[in-house]
C-alpha cells in the first residue's frame, strides 16, 4: 500500500477479523450450553483447518516503486534490530504494547466469569463480548483513520488512557446487563484500535522492509503482556477472592502507557535518514 494508506488498510484488516468476534461469541456460548466445551472446540477446529488452505491464495508481491517510501529497504537482521532497540521512541512502542495485550487477555479469558460472579447470567458475558467484535469494527476503521492525519502517539496515548477510565467507571458501578453491555460496546471501540497508530509507528521508524519483523518484536511485547493477564487474573482472583486487584493493575498499566507514549518522536530513525536518497 502507498505509504499514506496503510495506516488506514490496517485498520481495515483489524475490522475484518472483530466482526468474526461479533459473531461468534454467542456461537460459542450456544454451542458450550447445549453440546459442552469438548465439542464447542471441536468445531471451532473444523472451522480454523478449513481456513487454511486460503492462505495459498495470498501472494506477497514486492512493493512498487510508487508504493515505496523512504526506509523502505530491507536491511540485515542484526543491524536492524540494533538500531531498533537503540532507538527509544521504537522501545517506548514495544513497551505500551504490553499493556494492550494484558488488558486485552484479561478480559478475553476472564470477563466471563467477573459477569457470572457478578450475579448476571452468562448470557450477559456472551452477547458483551460480541459487543466488543461489533464496535471495535467501528473503532479500528476510525483509529486508522485518525491515523492519516493525527499524530499516532496522540491517538494511540488517548486510546490507552480511555481504556483506564472506562475500566474505573465500569467496576465503580452496580453489575447489571445494561452496564456490562456498555462496557462491551464502548471496551470494542477501544479494542484493537491500538493497532493502526502502533503499526504505523513502527512502519515510520523504520520502513515497510523491516516491519514485518520489528512489529514482530512490538506484538511479542503485546503477547507477553496477554500472557501476564490471563495468568495475574487468576493468580490475584485466588488470593484476594475477587477480580479488583486486577481490574486496577489493568488500570494503572493503561495510564503508564498512555504517558509513556507521548515522547515517541514520530520520524525515521536517525540513521535511516541518514541512509535515505536526496
Amino acid at each position: 500500500m502507498p505509504p499514506q494508506w496503510r495506516a488506514f488498510s490496517f485498520g481495515l484488516v483489524t475490522a475484518s477479523a472483530s466482526f468474526g468476534q461479533f459473531v461468534f461469541s454467542p456461537v460459542s456460548g450456544a454451542l458450550i450450553d447445549n453440546f459442552g466445551w469438548q465439542t464447542a472446540c471441536l468445531v471451532f477446529a473444523v472451522m480454523v483447518t478449513l481456513i487454511v488452505p486460503l492462505g495459498w491464495f495470498i501472494a506477497s508481491k514486492p512493493l512498487a516503486e510508487t508504493n515505496k517510501a523512504a526506509g523502505d529497504e530491507t536491511l540485515g537482521v542484526m543491524a536492524t534490530l540494533r538500531e531498533a532497540f537503540s532507538h527509544r521512541s521504537y522501545v517506548l512502542v514495544v513497551v505500551g504494547f504490553f499493556t494492550c495485550g494484558f488488558q486485552l487477555q484479561f478480559i478475553t479469558v476472564h470477563f466471563q466469569r467477573y459477569i457470572v460472579e457478578s450475579g448476571l447470567t452468562p448470557q450477559v458475558g456472551y452477547w458483551a463480548f460480541a459487543f466488543v467484535g461489533l464496535f471495535n469494527v467501528f473503532g479500528s476503521i476510525f483509529s486508522g483513520w485518525m491515523c492519516s492525519w493525527a499524530p499516532r502517539r496522540y491517538v494511540l496515548s488517548f486510546i490507552y488512557f480511555a481504556r483506564a477510565m472506562l475500566t474505573l467507571v465500569f467496576i465503580m458501578l452496580p453489575p447489571s446487563p445494561f452496564n456490562a453491555y456498555m462496557f462491551g460496546a464502548l471496551s470494542g471501540l477501544l479494542w484493537l484500535s491500538t493497532l493502526p497508530p502502533t503499526s504505523a509507528m513502527v512502519n515510520q521508524m523504520f520502513g515497510a522492509g523491516n516491519f514485518g519483523m520489528l512489529y514482530g518484536f512490538a506484538f511479542c511485547s503485546h503477547q507477553i503482556g496477554g500472557f501476564l493477564g490471563v495468568l495475574l487474573g487468576g493468580v490475584l482472583r485466588e488470593q484476594f477472592g475477587s477480580y479488583d486487584a486486577s481490574w486496577y493493575l489493568s488500570i494503572f498499566f493503561g495510564v503508564a502507557s498512555a504517558l509513556i507514549t507521548l515522547p515517541i518522536v514520530e520520524k525515521p530513525a536517525p540513521k535511516r535518514v541518514a541512509a535515505a536518497p536526496a
